[in-house]
Order: C-alpha cells, then sequence, then structure tokens
C-alpha cells in the first residue's frame, strides 16, 4: 500500500521581485523556495493533492533496486531516485492515469526539474521530492505531474517515470511555484 501528498506552493511574481530586491540582485534572476521562505514567507497560495497512481516502470525499478544492491558499497545496478538523478515533471495534459505510462502525456507543454537541494528525502516510510518551477518556466495549466529519474532535458531521455497524478493546479503565468511529493509506503 502507498499514500502520495502533493503540494504546490505559489509564489507571485510581486513576491519573486521583493526578494529580488532584498537579495539584490538583477531583476529576472530566477528566485528559487528556499529564499522566498527566508525572505517573503509562506507560499501566498498552497494547494494539496492526495494520491496518484504507480506507474508499473517505477513499481518494477523500485523493486529492482531492493534486490540489486551490492554489500559491498551499497550501490545499484539501476538509475536511482538520487538528489543528481531525481526529477520532478509538469505538463498540461489532462488524459488519465494509466498504470503503462512511461513519460508526462502532455504534447508540448511539459517540464522536468532537477530536484532542489536536500531531496529527494526520507522521514520514517515518507519519501519527500521537490522541486522548483522558477518565473520563466513551466508556464501554462498544470494538469499533471511525476516523479522520475534519468537524463536531463523536456523530455529527458532514458527516464524512468516512479508515479503520475492528473489534477488541476491552477495555471502558471510566472512567479515561483514549488511542487512536492511526499510517498509513504507501507
Amino acid at each position: 500500500m502507498h499514500e502520495t501528498l502533493w503540494i504546490c506552493e505559489k509564489w507571485s511574481e510581486e513576491a519573486c521581485d521583493f526578494a529580488r530586491r532584498r537579495l539584490h540582485v538583477e531583476k529576472f534572476t530566477p528566485v528559487g523556495s528556499y529564499a522566498l521562505r527566508a525572505l517573503v514567507g509562506p507560499a501566498e497560495e498552497e494547494i494539496e493533492i492526495l494520491g496518484n497512481l504507480l506507474l508499473n516502470e517505477g513499481i518494477q525499478r523500485l523493486q529492482d533496486l531492493t534486490m540489486i544492491a551490492t554489500p559491498t558499497n551499497n550501490q545499484t545496478a539501476g538509475n536511482p531516485w538520487a538528489n543528481s538523478k531525481a526529477q520532478t515533471g509538469v505538463g498540461d495534459s489532462n488524459t488519465a492515469e494509466a498504470a503503462t505510462q512511461t513519460e508526462l502525456q502532455a504534447a508540448t507543454n511539459r517540464l522536468y526539474k532537477a530536484m532542489n537541494a536536500t531531496y529527494p528525502s526520507r522521514s520514517g516510510q515518507t519519501v519527500s521530492f521537490q522541486s522548483d518551477f522558477l518565473t520563466a518556466e513551466a508556464n501554462w495549466v498544470w494538469a499533471e505531474w511525476t516523479v522520475a529519474t534519468g537524463s536531463s532535458g523536456s523530455p529527458p531521455s532514458g527516464t524512468i517515470n516512479l508515479n503520475r497524478k492528473v489534477a488541476a493546479l491552477g495555471t502558471k503565468a510566472s512567479g515561483t511555484w514549488t511542487l512536492t511529493s511526499q510517498i509513504t509506503l507501507s
């Protein structure tokens, strides 16, 4: 059994501008969630969505990772969801989730972002993944999202998508939105 909580935090462009002024950086310098929390405070809007569908390829990779670890270095032959490889992806497709999917379903409006520093992280049986989508990034309807691992790019090549969720998070036009996935396995 598993449970996933997705959290989308939204800061306006005005909040980003305020943080830029406090940081003494140029007008269009991207501002991440860590700086926004420190300088502005909590996000102006926060949406929580419960649930998602684990995808077959992600489940299989999780199973592979539990079987491939070597006793000498505790590493795997697989492509782990480590900070250097994990990404959160968002897209504008509202195609229903299916366990056989291997990618976000959006044809063009999709973007994968690297994990924020210190993510993914684990507390108890909950693993959290988090990425910031900055002012000029992913400015479209957010209708689907995923946690993936693989090469960077949009879409990244050779990804393994752990999960996918379809729900309306709104339309991002500017500002910084932070997407966090908290997956609890029990």
